[in-house]
């Protein structure tokens, strides 16, 4: 047997005379001593720990970033320093305000150089009311000059401190596939009855078409009816006698029809014909009367 050989034989052998006791506390030395390295490990790999870096592991440089704060522009930023420092955004130290966000501009021109240049804008204009301040106000100066500086600036921000909360307010109500979501339910067509729309145009236009057929169906019956002139003539002469002067329209009060009308019309133009009444109106669009003939005693 070789010596390595019987080395390994000899560790897997029991010990004579050895306490049976000892291999189990060794067992359970081990099974404590696991939870304290899964404690030390860095990370695991393959589900085992980790407990030392490799030495041949690359990151990128790029593979760890710092994020700050995300800002909307260069407004949403000032806004955001003047808030933080609980100045007045009325009378804003214009020192330290530019202070801290030029060092957040040095921050982004790191990273996105093109989105640093909208920032350094305000950056420049900030500089500019900063100078401005600096400088001792004549009184040979336009009104506009003598104002502050600031003024232009503070009402920006307003400006924009408001559009933003209403943003906020706005994106504050429920809105369709992130708050909630529209129920849908699935229904075989062919077990639905699916009835056509009917609207009020179309049920009038309907009713027409019957109408339409009604009126041309329709059975006309003509009877013959025998009218009198001489009645009628002598029930001229009897309403007449009764009152002394009767108003035109009035002759036909009692009378219905249009062939009847007709008829007494002709009776009382016969009855003047034949000087029996007389026809008279006092003036022009006055009103017609008529009366009996007056015949000398």
């Amino acid at each position: 047997m070789l010596p390595d050989e019987a080395a390994a034989a000899a560790l897997d052998e029991p010990v004579a005379g050895a306490d049976p006791s000892a291999a189990v506390l060794a067992d359970a030395g081990s099974a404590e001593a696991a939870p304290a390295a899964d404690a030390a490990a860095i990370a695991r790999l393959y589900g085992e720990p980790l407990l030392r870096m490799p030495a041949d592991l690359y990151i990128p440089p790029d593979a760890l970033e710092i994020f700050l704060d995300a800002f909307e522009g260069p407004l949403d930023l000032l806004l955001y320093l003047i808030r933080k420092q609980n100045f007045n955004i009325l009378d804003i130290p214009m020192a330290q305000v530019t202070l801290q966000y030029l060092k957040y501009v040095d921050q982004i021109r790191l990273h996105n150089l093109e989105l640093a240049a909208e920032y350094l804008l305000m950056a420049a204009m900030l500089i500019e009311i900063k100078s401005r301040m600096l400088l001792p106000q004549r009184k040979s100066d336009h009104d506009d000059d003598a104002g502050d500086p600031r003024a232009e600036l503070v009402r920006r921000l307003l400006d924009y401190e408001q559009i933003k909360l209403a943003a906020y307010d706005l994106n504050a109500l429920p809105q369709l596939d992130r708050d909630f979501i529209r129920p849908q339910l699935f229904i075989e067509q062919s077990n639905v009855p699916v009835w056509p729309e009917v609207d009020a145009g179309d049920l009038q236009r309907a009713w027409l078409d019957v109408l339409k057929r009604a009126k041309l169906t329709a059975h006309h019956k003509i009877s013959r009816q025998e009218l009198s002139v001489r009645e009628h003539m002598s029930a001229i002469l009897r309403q007449l006698q009764a009152a002394r002067f009767v108003e035109f329209g009035d002759l036909f009060h009692d009378q219905h029809g249009v062939p009847i009308v007709v008829v007494h019309f002709v009776a009382m133009l016969e009855l003047a014909k034949e000087t029996l009444i007389e026809i008279t109106q006092a003036e022009p669009f006055a009103p017609i009367y008529v009366r009996l003939a007056y015949s000398p005693a």
